[in-house]
């Protein structure tokens, strides 16, 4: 308003020029001092830390414009910024606005899953009885019984004591289609029971849901920041740094050739170039992918987990609970000598008591513990030991049991089943057969993942026919057998130090040291929790056609940061020569700015429905 006659008006006094200067400046202090305050801030910190951050050339431009501006108002000077320096804190402000916008939308994922679990619940205080009372979800115990109606989301973890329904996890896990649950089944709090009443026994509640461990695992890959995040970052100081060399060598210039331009000039410069452009292609590209991945049903936990697997040339799983459901029965028990069945398979439920592997719950299906076991000593991959009623009885592989000798055959089978020995002091006295179901999405899965150039591997420590029977009906060409943790570990190394990157899938505690070793490591949603700490990425529902999903998406991931790097690159390029030669006045240097930014932020969103076709 101020600014506008002073452009326009030919024949305006000196006298008058100078009241709009004033009237332009107390205009000006409370966008200087309020509105742009962040920015004077941020510079500050980056320079007590030592460091050159995207708030330094914005903080610059702005307080050299206005100090500027003030000089000349006070010494009665009628050439003045104050209308580019209101025009560049608003257009920046608004270009911060809307990458928030951006940044929240991408996050939404996070926050959806920290809204899940209601405030209120139902408790039923004298179950059986059917007694009803509203508390909050903060005052539940453990052991508390809670009655869940349709329409209705779960407080927290437990196990349906009563009741038959279907129970929507699709926030959770990405799993599009409700899941039934029935008597003894688990549930996961924060998923929606959808068609009948259930009545659920409290087993975890707060920080030990699963819920809450999504949702730290997201923190901490949130917290932490890819190589070439780090790279870019390390580019953005050293970009503002030879930015600042460069504005001070053309104000010089320009000082000595037209002093009356030197100063409009400087402030351009400092305002066109774009360092917020730099340092946002990277972040802004792995939020949105993280927020979609997560929709999707897989959990980055590492912060160069995307980066890593968009790069993985080699896919090594193991097979149960991986490529096989998981949940192994037994078909056959095998007693040798004079013991029974339900001798050995009290035996066996004894020793794998406090276990949760696959193995482990088939077992204990078996026969009900006569006695308990003490002084079990697990040996991940191998088997457990321990001692019950005064004897020693080791339960596992052949080698095993075998305690160093030579380990007993198993019987024959047709590959579909693997054999779990049990030996006592005297020696082997049964054998267990154990068999799994493929999942049914598990070959066209794998299909996907060879279209995108993929090589996969098998490595499991079930016995040899099992194995080969898997990999037969996958198509998997690269198997081993009964491989141990190390041996699977030593099987990566071999092909990482062929230059392979290898990510790998696993899921139980036999699992953690390989899943570690790997460049990427990817752990099933209902695995070992130690599998999943070890990991970078987790599938949180079951459908192993999501880790295609996942790959095609990183690789899209990348692409777009390359476009962005270019794209910042390229504005620079452009806009730093035509500032420093006069072409661009410090408000168009305010809205390419501005426009750079959101330009990287709108490419980086085109992650946020990314769909692998």
């Amino acid at each position: 308003m101020y600014a506008l006659p002073t452009y326009t008006a030919l024949d305006m006094s000196a006298d008058v020029r100078l009241l709009m200067s004033w009237a332009s400046l107390i205009l000006t202090i409370p966008v200087v001092g309020y509105s742009a305050w962040p920015f004077f801030i941020g510079a500050w910190r980056d320079l007590r830390r030592h460091t050159l951050g995207m708030d330094v050339p914005v903080a610059l431009g702005i307080g050299t414009a206005f100090a500027a501006s003030v000089y000349s108002t006070f010494i009665g000077h009628t050439a003045v910024y104050y209308d580019s320096v209101t025009m560049f804190v608003f257009l920046l402000l608004t270009g911060r606005f809307l990458e928030m916008n951006a940044r929240r939308r991408a996050g939404a994922a996070v926050e959806e899953l920290v809204k899940l679990i209601p405030a209120a619940a139902t408790r039923l205080p004298n179950w059986p009885a059917r007694d009803e009372e509203q508390v909050p979800v903060a005052r539940l115990a453990v052991g508390d019984h809670v009655l869940v109606r349709p329409g209705e989301t779960l407080p927290a973890d437990g196990m349906v004591i009563e009741g038959d329904s279907a129970v929507s996890e699709a926030l959770l896990t990405g799993e599009s289609l409700p899941v039934s649950k029935g008597v003894h089944t688990r549930v996961v709090g924060g998923s929606l029971n959808q068609a009948s009443p259930l009545v659920v026994r409290v087993e975890r509640l707060g920080a030990d849901t699963r819920l809450a461990a999504i949702v730290r695992l997201l923190d901490r890959a949130q917290s932490e920041k890819p190589r070439i995040g780090q790279l870019a970052d390390r580019a953005a100081a050293w970009f503002v740094g030879l930015l600042l060399l460069i504005t001070a060598v053309v104000g010089l210039a320009w000082y000595l050739i037209d002093p009356s331009k030197a100063l409009w000039i400087v402030v351009s410069i400092l305002v066109v170039t774009c360092p917020c452009a730099l340092g946002l292609a990277t972040p802004a590209a792995l939020t949105t992918a993280t927020g979609r991945l997560t929709r999707l049903g897989l959990l980055t936990t590492r912060g160069h987990a995307l980066e890593t697997l968009a790069h993985a040339t080699d896919l090594v799983f193991d097979k149960t609970g991986t490529l096989t459901h998981g949940r192994l029965s037994v078909r056959r028990v095998l007693p040798l000598g004079s013991r029974s069945e339900a001798e050995v398979g009290a035996i066996a439920a004894a020793l794998e008591a406090g276990s949760e592997h696959p193995i482990a719950k088939a077992l204990r299906e078996v026969a009900t513990p006569t006695a308990t076991a003490s002084l079990i000593r697990n040996t991940p991959g191998r088997g457990v030991e321990g001692h019950i009623n005064g004897h020693i009885y080791r339960l596992g592989s052949p080698r095993f049991v075998a305690g160093g000798g030579t380990p007993p055959a198993p019987p024959e089978s047709d590959g579909s089943t693997s054999w779990v020995a049990l030996a006592g002091e005297s020696g082997l006295i049964a054998w267990f057969a154990l068999a799994d179901t493929l999942r049914a999405d598990a070959p066209a899965a794998l299909a996907a993942l060879r279209q995108l150039g993929l090589r996969v591997h098998l490595l499991s420590g079930d016995a040899e026919a099992a194995v080969m029977h898997a990999a037969h009906q996958l198509g998997i060409a690269d198997w081993h057998a009964g491989a141990l943790p190390e041996d699977k570990l030593a099987y990566v190394k071999a092909l990482q130090h062929e230059g392979r990157i290898v990510a790998m899938v696993g899921d139980g505690i036999n699992d953690a040291p390989v899943l570690a070793g790997a460049q990427v490591s990817i752990a099933m949603g209902e695995g070992a929790d130690v599998a999943q700490a070890a990991a970078d990425l987790v599938m949180l529902g079951s459908r192993l056609g999501i880790l295609a999903d996942g790959v095609a998406l990183a690789r899209k991931t990348q692409r777009i940061i390359r476009q962005n790097l270019g794209w910042a690159l390229a504005y620079n390029l452009v806009a730093i020569p035509a500032a420093a030669l006069g072409h661009v006045t410090p408000w168009i240097a305010g809205i390419g700015m501005s426009a750079s930014s959101l330009l990287v932020v709108l490419n980086a969103l085109r992650l946020a429905d990314f769909k692998n076709k």
